[in-house]
């Protein structure tokens, strides 16, 4: 693994089983999008106490209580309204969490995410609320991309989390990894590399 890069072991989809034997092999932080399916994985993994777990997924407001109790990062936040609902969750909680803001940089009715300049306009209300930590951006390309594209997208986002001094960026999984790392990232997320195609 490159210098400064973190590898999120992307197990949405995968046995918990499987979870299993990766750390065994020393991998510690996995990502899911399920809550439901999360619990059960945490519920089988107990005795794995240092596992880190890492949402991913498109936040449904309804989901956010159980998200904020049973996640220590958020890679996933798109938006400002359920920024506060987190933020207020988390207070209940009495839980500290680490948050990535979704960004996107070229128009896909598939991804979710903030655009840059509206970001750059409410960074201030962001950064004001309690009981979580901004650590960086997180962007998803557009499929079918070219490697140079690709790298174009990444950068955009290196450059924004520059500007606001966030030291991480979670981008690039399995298929463009090397483009995301040549930009900067800090976090890769990569599911089938690991784990094989996935089966649900």
């Amino acid at each position: 693994m490159p210098r400064g890069v973190n590898l999120l072991a992307v197990s949405k989809g995968f046995k918990a089983e499987d979870i299993k034997t990766i750390y065994a092999l020393g991998q510690k932080h996995f990502g899911e999008s399920r809550v439901q399916e999360t619990l059960y994985k945490k519920e089988y993994l107990k005795d794995c106490k240092d596992i880190v777990w890492h949402f991913i997924g498109r936040i449904q407001s309804n989901k956010i209580k159980k998200i904020v109790q049973n996640f220590d990062y958020i890679h996933s936040v798109d938006s400002f309204n359920k920024l506060i609902k987190i933020s207020k969750m988390a207070q209940e909680f009495d839980k500290i969490l680490n948050l990535m803001i979704q960004v996107k940089f070229e128009e896909d009715p598939n991804k979710g995410g903030l655009e840059g300049s509206k970001l750059i306009q409410l960074w201030d209300d962001f950064e004001n609320l309690e009981n979580i930590r901004i650590k960086g951006l997180m962007t998803i390309n557009p499929k079918g991309l070219s490697s140079n594209q690709n790298y174009f997208l990444f950068n955009k986002c290196r450059e924004l989390a520059d500007e606001l001094n966030l030291t991480d960026c979670s981008m690039g999984m399995s298929q463009d990894w090397r483009e995301a790392v040549h930009a900067g990232s800090t976090w890769i997320r990569i599911g089938s590399l690991i784990f094989g195609e996935r089966i649900i």
